[in-house]
């Protein structure tokens, strides 16, 4: 076996794609590592509420009145008064009937993928969904299609071609976690309901962020919660904890209730840390400025960046924290050298500039295939309401002079 696995193991570490984990201590956005301060821009904390001293006391007053552990399945005897409490606000964020806490967002989309899909029924993807929707289908037995990134018209095209007895699925991500770009709900759910298919989104990156409330891309977009038959929210990022959830109709979530394996067989949620999120919730809502102040981040870092265009580093259109900054083919060869994609890919260029960051004391981790097409390695900026603008300056400063160094063949550090 060992063998086996030491083989691909170099072809990893051949094609630049080996990863490799950073061990870090202090709360974001500084973190320590490698000995030194890093100003962090690649973590999906957006509104900083993972090192606020208010969610410290939450969980240490949920851990006090129900425990560290849910010590069991909800369905057994782990479904705590902290749970319920969550779920209900967790409803009334998304604009839901009811809501089911699960461990992690690949979990509820297992789950709920598994319980609306068998053999015979249809998922069909935009292009770019987030791996954890692609293997759900695929695990369910479900026949996996795609359509055009962000194309309503593409899926309703692959609707219509669909057999009508079959049950059909459209899943998008609301905000795409690579790209940072949203999904037009309203051209998916016309489809959908021109079609007969049910509209699931995965709001992980929207949920907390977007609309006026924090409630998500559908908030943001005017979307009447009940043209989205399935809601799924994460807890580990806007909201700085830990988890996930769905929401959706009194039907839906009883039906996961009962036939949701990842929902059945897993123990549930630690409580303190869904009494820790009741306390995200109040501020979500209660901080608007959060956002406020977050937007103002965006706009600036988008501003100001545009000139690396002309280094061959590409800013992709995104209006949300996610600002994914793609890696050209002629980006930082020296004289003589082929276009990246001859030289094996943008991967070594992504990574070296990502080194360079972090010689600098900023953090931004590389994103290379199978994580995002070919040819298009980038570092995945994410931009968070616990920087400043003057973090925000230094890592313009950062960014731009290694751009400059490495794009002509310069020293890395």
């Amino acid at each position: 076996m060992d063998s086996v696995l030491a083989a691909r193991l170099a072809r990893q570490r051949q094609r630049q794609r080996y990863r490799q984990r950073a061990t870090t201590t202090g709360i974001g956005p500084r973190f320590r590592r490698d000995g030194g301060e890093r100003l962090a821009f690649c973590s999906n904390d957006y509104l900083g509420l993972a090192g606020d001293p208010r969610l410290a006391e939450a969980l240490t007053e949920g851990a006090r009145r129900f425990g560290t552990g849910g010590g069991a399945s909800h369905l057994v005897c782990g479904h705590s008064e902290a749970h319920e409490r969550l779920e209900s606000r967790l409803a009334e964020l998304t604009g839901c009937s009811r809501a089911l806490l699960f461990s992690s967002g690949y979990q509820a989309n297992l789950g709920v993928i598994s319980t609306l899909l068998g053999r015979r029924d249809v998922a069909l993807h935009d292009r770019l969904n987030h791996a954890s929707l692609l293997d759900a289908t695929r695990l369910a037995g479900a026949r996996l299609e795609r359509f055009a990134h962000r194309d309503a018209d593409d899926c309703g095209q692959r609707l219509a071609t669909l057999a009508a007895n079959r049950r059909t699925l459209v899943v998008s991500d609301g905000v795409f976690s690579m790209d940072g770009d949203v999904a037009d709900l309203d051209d998916l759910a016309v489809q959908c309901e021109r079609h007969r298919a049910w509209l699931m989104v995965d709001d992980a990156h929207g949920l907390g962020v977007l609309g006026d409330e924090g409630g998500g891309t559908r908030q943001a977009q005017g979307i009447a919660p009940c043209r989205i038959a399935v809601t799924v929210g994460t807890l580990g990022k806007a909201l700085g904890t830990q988890g996930a959830f769905v929401a959706g109709s009194e039907t839906l979530i009883d039906a996961l209730i009962q036939f949701s394996r990842p929902y059945i067989y897993t123990t549930s949620l630690s409580p303190a840390l869904a009494w820790a999120t009741l306390t995200s919730l109040d501020i979500v809502r209660g901080e608007p400025e959060r956002r406020s102040h977050l937007a103002s981040l965006i706009a600036k870092f988008r501003r100001e960046a545009a000139g690396l265009r002309e280094l061959d580093l590409h800013l992709m259109p995104s209006p949300t924290p996610i600002q994914p900054l793609v890696v050209g083919p002629s980006w930082g060869r020296a004289p003589g050298e082929g276009r990246a994609s001859e030289r094996g890919g943008n991967e070594a260029a992504a990574l070296a500039l990502a080194a360079a960051l972090q010689d600098a004391g900023t953090w931004c981790s590389a994103i290379r295939p199978p994580t995002v097409p070919e040819g298009t390695s980038r570092l995945r900026f994410t931009l968070s309401a616990a920087h400043t603008h003057d973090d925000l300056d230094r890592l313009l400063s950062v960014l731009f002079d290694a751009a400059r160094r490495l794009s002509s063949g310069g020293p890395s550090a």
